[in-house]
Formats: C-alpha cells, structure tokens, sequence
C-alpha cells in the first residue's frame, strides 16, 4: 500500500469544510437541557432589558447639575427625599435639590439622571453631602441599553452556553431549538489490543487506552459516543462490523490500522462503505502522518493513527473541526494562546510539527516548556496543557520565540 498524496495541514483543513456536511435534523429542547446543543434558529430580543432605567450602584438618584462644583474640599448639599425599594416604583418624580437613594438595580425616578454612589457622600440626618460630581448619565442603566427589542440575541450556529441560556431566561423563552447531537461510533483495530478491563497483559499486549481518550473528548465535544470495541487483524471483519456501525453513526472513528504495512488494509476498507470514499490518506505533519480521512454516503470516516499521543493530536486538529462541522457549529479557533517557547525546536520545512508543551507563569510571562517523547509515549501528554504550533513554512523556533500554543480542551 502507498499514501496518497500527502496533504498539508491547510489543505486538509480544507477538504474537511469542503465533505463534511452539517446535520440538519433539529429538536426542541427545554432551557434547563439546552447546555452545549448548537442553536439553530436566529432569536430576536423580544424585550428591553432593562425595561427601566435602573442604577448600577447603590447610591442616591440625582439631577446631575445639582452636583456640579461639588468636591471634598467644597462639599454640595441635597435634601435626601426618600428611597427606592427593590422591586418598587418610586413615588414620585424627583425635584430639583433633592436626591432619592436607590440601591444597586433600583428603579431611578423620573426626572433624575445620575446616581451618585454612596461612597462619595454622606446622609447627615436627611442633608446629603456630596464629595464628588457626576455626570448626566452616571452609573445608570437606560431602557434596552442591556438587550434592545427588535434587535439580533443569539444567531444560528452557535453553542449554547450559560450565559446564552441567561440571555434567553431573560426574555421568557422556555424551550429552543436546536441541531441533534452527532452520534460518533468507534473501532479499535489491532491483534495487540485488549479491553481496559484486562488484569494483566501478555508479552506484546497493550490496553485500549484509544476508546477512553477519543470517547472522553467526543463527549467533552458536545456529541454522544458509542464504543465498537476491539476488532482483530482481519480484512473480512473489519468490513463487517464497520458497516454495521456506520449504520448506527453519523460518523466513524477507527483507531489503528492507518500507516503502510502487510496487515494494514484500512484505506480498501473504508473506500469499500461508500462514496466518495478516501480524501485524505497522509499528512505533512508530525506527529500523526498516516492519517486517514473520508466520507462514505455523506457520514465522515476517520482513520486515526494507532500510537495514543499521535491519536490525541490528530483528533485534537482534525476530529474536532469534523465534529465542529456535523454539529452545525460556526465557529473560529479560539483554543490558541502565545507563550514563549523555553528551547530550540528544529523542524523540517514541508511539515507542520505539533510539538506537546507544559505552560507556566514567570515574571508577568507565559511559558511553554517542550514535552520531547515518542509518539507513542501517553505520559507526553499528561504533563501536556497543550501543543505548540510550528508551520509548515518555517524551519523551527529559537528559545525565546513568542509561538502559538494550541490549547488541549
């Protein structure tokens, strides 16, 4: 068996957004079980929030021009008129001269524009000293100025966090709609892997750490997993249980069986479930180069190489942008920070090297100390927040250089 023309690291990416289509179905979801899904609606605000103008410090309502000049040196002076309680309208509007206290998110009076904040002034016995002035508009919070009615809330294509379920709470909403979760099945190829329950191994054995590390990420990545199990070296059952699987699927992950070798018939295997089969067999990156990618009657196939840490890595770059994709999510990487690299790292140009980095704080800096270790070595990655990104185009990083580092999670 030969690779195909291998890809870079763009261009895989590119082929990814190019095959892999979104799923369409859709669902209701009450708020409370909403968390994670991936909005596939546009909502508008119905209401402004606030729906009145309320303060954002404890402290009294004023007219601002009633404070202007006022300083510790030269305090000015108001007569305290009453107070606001929460959740109550004031009583009346507010007159010249005068100030009404209201604590943080009360109502503010009508007539009254400014709230000064109760650490800069004084109620002495109903005379209000005022230490500071204040300009019209101070630490208060107009109608709509949060959410305003008939504009954009949240927008189809994004994930449902806390703070978007807030957003939705706060106009009522109950229930929304969203895109199904993807459903990602797994296989472990190989006459050397055993189930994680095995007590003790025989000589040339290893335990399918694959299953736990890929299913833990697939569910961290909002999609629910079904675990294949382990299948041996053979041609004949590997095609049959992936065809099973993929029934159940909307996408499939086989770990194992990807680089070229005698028992390794993974590419003829995958081509065999469905067009148009293979779009990528081989990548110019390190680690992770026998990586297989292909879609089979619109269901993404991933191909991960068999060693755990290149497995991770791979998944991490290409399996989340495929998930990403099925799940409908519009998104930009954001998981990237800067850190200055703590040693040399050569790198050969043609080829995107993904190096595992610790990461510490020292005098006010990031730092992203380099994990060396084999491919194969899963302890790299324990230490490991993350992986530093040398480009394709470069030949390698001095000690001191500000690279990316993109972040595990």
């Amino acid at each position: 068996m030969k690779f195909f023309q291998v890809k870079t690291v763009e261009e895989t990416f590119s082929l990814i957004d190019e095959m892999i289509n979104p799923l369409t179905e859709t669902e209701t979801k009450p708020l409370y079980e909403a968390l994670h899904y991936i909005l596939a609606e546009n909502i508008k605000v119905k209401e402004n929030v606030p729906a009145f103008r309320r303060s954002s410090v404890d402290g009294y309502a004023v007219k601002a021009k009633d404070t202007f000049g006022s300083s510790e040196s030269m305090p000015g002076f108001l007569t305290v008129a009453g107070e606001v309680k929460m959740g109550e309208q004031p009583e009346r509007a507010l007159a010249d001269g005068e100030a009404i206290y209201v604590p943080t998110g009360g109502m503010l009076p009508e007539t009254s524009d400014a709230v000064i904040m109760i650490e800069h002034c004084e109620d002495l016995s109903g005379l209000l000293n005022l230490y500071r002035q204040v300009a019209p508009g101070e630490n208060v919070i107009s109608i709509g100025e949060d959410l305003k009615e008939g504009e954009q809330l949240l927008t189809a294509g994004m994930k449902l966090r806390s703070q978007e379920l807030g957003a939705l709470a706060s106009q009522g909403i109950t229930e929304v709609t969203v895109y199904r979760k993807p459903v990602i099945g797994y296989l472990s190829t190989g006459d050397e892997i055993v189930p994680i329950e095995t007590k003790e191994l025989a000589i040339g054995q290893v335990r399918d750490m694959n299953g736990i590390t890929i299913g833990s990420l697939v569910s961290e990545w909002g999609c629910e997993f079904i675990y294949g199990g382990i299948i041996e070296d053979s041609r004949e059952e590997l095609e049959r249980q992936a065809k099973e699987m993929l029934e159940k699927v909307d996408c499939l992950i086989l770990s194992g069986g990807s680089s070229v070798g005698t028992k390794d018939y993974s590419v003829e295997v995958i081509d065999s479930l469905g067009a148009p089969g293979v779009f990528v067999h081989g990548v110019s990156i390190k680690p992770g180069k026998p990586t297989i990618l292909a879609s089979a009657n619109d269901k993404p196939i991933i191909g991960l190489p068999g060693h755990p840490a290149s497995a991770i890595v791979i998944f991490h770059l290409f399996g989340k942008a495929i998930l990403h994709k099925l799940q409908g999510w519009i998104r930009e990487e954001k998981n990237l920070a800067r850190a200055i690299v703590t040693k040399n790292l050569p790198s050969t140009p043609g080829r995107s090297d993904y190096i595992r980095a610790r990461l510490f704080f020292e005098d006010n800096q990031w730092y992203a100390e380099p994990i060396i270790g084999k491919s194969s070595l899963i302890s790299t990655l324990v230490k490991s927040e993350g992986l530093i990104e040398i480009p394709s185009r470069s030949e390698g990083v001095l000690k001191g250089d500000l690279v990316s580092v993109r972040l595990f999670g």
